[in-house]
């Protein structure tokens, strides 16, 4: 589960079997037991919430958009071995 950063205690992370073929990029958020998952284009794009307010993901949307060059390098260095 490659660690791409982290923020407050939110950590962005994918999973290193992200499915066959392996799915288009995006990132999942963790805090405790809540998760999410943004797709990662040109912009980060909610996929799934489970447990987050929306006021919540509206931040984490934004970190993600601030961080994206970082997410897509991140994501196409791990998956283009």
């Amino acid at each position: 589960m490659p660690k791409v950063f982290e923020y407050k205690k939110y950590k962005f992370f994918f999973f290193s079997n992200e499915g066959d073929p392996v799915e288009p990029c995006h990132i999942h958020v963790r805090k405790d037991e809540k998760l999410c998952k943004f797709w990662i284009s040109e912009k980060a794009v909610l996929a799934e919430n489970y447990g987050f307010s929306p006021e919540v993901l509206n931040e984490l949307r934004k970190v993600a958009n601030e961080n994206i060059g970082k997410i897509k390098e991140a994501w196409h260095e791990y998956f283009s071995k």
